[in-house]
């Protein structure tokens, strides 16, 4: 299971990337080649760049190569580790849990319940911010898969 969510958020986030340079790509032809800057490149960039950033600190966490400072890891003995990865794992896992889905699903709802748009897409921007529980639920995946897997070897 956790290796099929890692390929189709791999794949996502790479898709997410491909459409970012080519809006990209796009606004500096449409700009200085064209003289006609297009008016929604600006907003899209600012969005796909929200989710690869937040879908990416999902990716990172199920592959263990998020920030983290491993050296008190490091310095303890087997069985300590094995403790110290679970309470990390149990703190990502809070984090996930109430900043990401329970604070993320109430920015969601507020801004589907206020209308709140986006300037030129005109783009209902509870969208934009369902990247917030959707990774924290990725998040708390992980952490539980790592708290109570076998494989308890890294950080």
């Amino acid at each position: 299971m956790k290796e099929k969510i890692d390929t189709i958020l791999e794949r996502f986030l790479i898709f997410i990337m491909t459409v970012l340079v080519i809006d990209v790509l796009w606004q500096v032809l449409s700009r200085y080649v064209l003289s006609s800057p297009s008016s929604f490149t600006d907003e899209l960039a600012g969005f796909l760049l929200i989710w690869v950033g937040v879908f990416g600190a999902a990716y990172v966490t199920g592959k263990r190569e998020h920030l983290a400072i491993d050296l008190l890891i490091q310095k303890s003995s087997p069985e300590r580790q094995v403790k110290l990865i679970f309470i990390v794992n149990l703190i990502i896992a809070l984090f996930a849990i109430f900043v990401m889905i329970i604070g993320g699903t109430w920015l969601v709802i507020t801004r589907f319940r206020f209308e709140v748009s986006s300037a030129a897409l005109h783009l209902p921007l509870g969208y934009v911010y369902s990247v917030l529980p959707l990774s924290g639920i990725i998040m708390l995946y992980y952490s539980l898969y790592f708290m109570f897997s076998k494989n308890q070897e890294g950080a």
